[in-house]
């Protein structure tokens, strides 16, 4: 898979350019089409219910999907190698949110679902690896060994995180 150093886009002809060899590479993975079509918006309310913000959310997928463009063709499971892009995304998301100590409320639009909406912003209150962990389980319905795989973490780790997490909901929702 190349690196983002190695491929650009030509803001001159819109295309993408490998810049080894400096030739449009245009042609996109067999399938690829059918598989953004079918996981693009799953992989947005994922990344959405992860980051809580819809505009966000939507870049994170997007470069997933032109990142992993070349992998796609020859991973056994394109889904689940999208999601665990998305996931990284959403984490590296977070992760420049809080160096550059940025603490202002993105959140989902107003044109978003209001069940989806407050999700977000009681989940947006758990430290992020917890709530990756239960957005992946309960929203994504993912088993822990998936969940170990997307986070790269020990499946006691997940299970310890979900526990932690869903205690502090618990905490957080009682009246």
């Amino acid at each position: 898979m190349r690196t983002w150093a190695e491929s650009r886009v030509d803001n001159r002809t819109g295309g993408s350019v490998n810049s080894r060899s400096g030739a449009a590479t245009d042609d996109w993975p067999a399938g690829f089409d059918e598989l953004y079509g079918e996981r693009f918006l799953p992989l947005v309310k994922l990344a959405a219910l992860l980051t809580g913000s819809l505009a966000v959310a939507e870049e994170i997928v997007q470069d997933a999907f032109v990142f992993s463009r070349d992998a796609l063709g020859w991973v056994d499971n394109p889904a689940a190698y999208l999601r665990t892009a998305v996931v990284n995304g959403s984490r590296s998301y977070h992760r420049r949110r809080m160096l550059a100590r940025r603490r202002q409320a993105d959140g989902l639009p107003v044109s978003v679902d209001p069940d989806l909406r407050e999700l977000a912003d009681v989940l947006a209150l758990l430290p992020s690896r917890q709530r990756a962990v239960l957005v992946l389980r309960y929203y994504a319905d993912l088993t822990e060994l998936e969940i170990a795989d997307v986070l790269r973490c020990r499946p006691g780790t997940v299970k310890s995180l979900s526990h932690r997490g869903l205690e502090r909901l618990r905490e957080m929702l009682e009246p």
